[in-house]
């Protein structure tokens, strides 16, 4: 009776609870392909079963709270996670944790946050910052040089950051952006940017007309104390509705580290839907100091209901003679060891993409 009694109260009390948290989501993409790879390694070529080629594998929550007179609390909590092996990412909710103030005066949040250069990456990235071949290899693709185990790359994501994003204005939106570093900054070039140092100042805009999106964003890293890190970004979209939807993007990236020739990366390619088929192209160049590497990039989507679609991407990377950059997907990269100079790496992928 006892046993009864409790499941009554709790199945009566279920109404209530589900109502208080109507404001809450939990979301997630799963994404997992079977590759064809080659570093240009003595290997050679394997196949693979990875996650994440076309958008990360992850799930999180996010919700709101409407705070009366236009103000609403907000937060996210997202996690990233490998479907070939059910892994986690090495901090639990590294991908974003977030919490923060909406209003008529825009939003600031607190916490681990995606920075401003990492806003026009993602808007102007014809591959939707998915597929080998997108422009991720300026984040998650560290070229390293012959002589240190340096890297030369920008920042996608800010811990200990404050961070605010304007309502539009005639077309116009502000970001902007301060990660602490919280520790005091190296005195050596040491040049990994998961170890941040001095603290990080960005900010960006955009605009967005009809069709039309452009823009740029910069940051500024004390990570070593006697000079400073600077990050450049600017961006373009086109998206020519009479054409079917056929959309053109590019972006110019560029990183300055101290002692360290400046990394720099170019983007240009398009998409065009074809009912539930949607074909996309990348041509990438990326350069540091004498070396050089040139990716062309090709895909293909075929949507089998609103969250669900099959993919197909290749990419193939020409490194000239001091090269050894790779080519990157939404959470895996081929890149040839540093010692092979010269390798080019190419990768054939097939997946399955599923969002609830």
């Amino acid at each position: 009776m006892q046993v009864k009694r409790l499941a009554l109260a709790l199945v009566a009390a279920t109404p209530l609870f589900a109502a208080a948290q109507t404001n809450v989501q939990l979301y997630g993409i799963l994404d997992a392909a079977i590759s064809s790879q080659d570093a240009g390694g003595p290997e050679g070529r394997q196949t693979v079963v990875n996650s994440g080629n076309q958008s990360s594998s992850r799930f999180g929550f996010r919700g709101t709270e409407d705070l009366g007179n236009g103000l609403k609390a907000i937060f996210n909590l997202e996690a990233g996670t490998a479907i070939d092996t059910g892994a986690g990412d090495s901090a639990l909710f590294g991908r974003r944790a977030v919490v923060g103030l909406e209003g008529a005066f825009g939003s600031v949040t607190l916490g681990r946050e995606y920075s401003p250069i990492a806003a026009i990456a993602a808007a102007s990235d014809a591959f939707g910052q998915g597929f080998y071949g997108s422009n991720l290899s300026a984040f998650s693709n560290a070229f390293p040089n012959p002589s240190a185990t340096t890297a030369n790359r920008l920042t996608r994501r800010l811990g200990n950051s404050i961070n605010y994003k304007s309502p539009t204005f005639a077309g116009f939106k502000v970001l902007a952006a301060y990660a602490a570093g919280e520790t005091a900054e190296t005195t050596t070039a040491n040049q990994n940017t998961s170890l941040q140092k001095g603290d990080l100042w960005g900010g960006g805009v955009e605009y967005t007309m009809g069709g039309l999106y452009l823009g740029a964003a910069y940051h500024q890293i004390k990570r070593v104390a006697s000079d400073e890190d600077k990050e450049t970004a600017v961006g373009g979209a086109y998206k020519f509705d009479q054409l079917g939807g056929f959309e053109i993007k590019a972006n110019w990236m560029k990183a300055e580290r101290p002692t360290l020739a400046d990394y720099k990366q170019a983007n240009i390619g398009g998409s065009i839907p074809f009912g539930m088929h949607r074909f996309f192209v990348n041509f990438q160049q990326q350069k540091q100091g004498n070396a050089e590497g040139k990716t062309w990039a090709l895909a293909y989507t075929y949507s089998l209901s609103k969250r669900t679609n099959l993919y197909a991407s290749y990419a193939s990377l020409d490194n000239n003679n001091t090269g050894v950059f790779g080519i990157t997907s939404s959470s895996v990269s081929v890149t040839p060891a540093a010692t092979r100079l010269g390798a080019d790496p190419d990768v054939l992928s097939l997946g399955l993409r599923h969002s609830f």
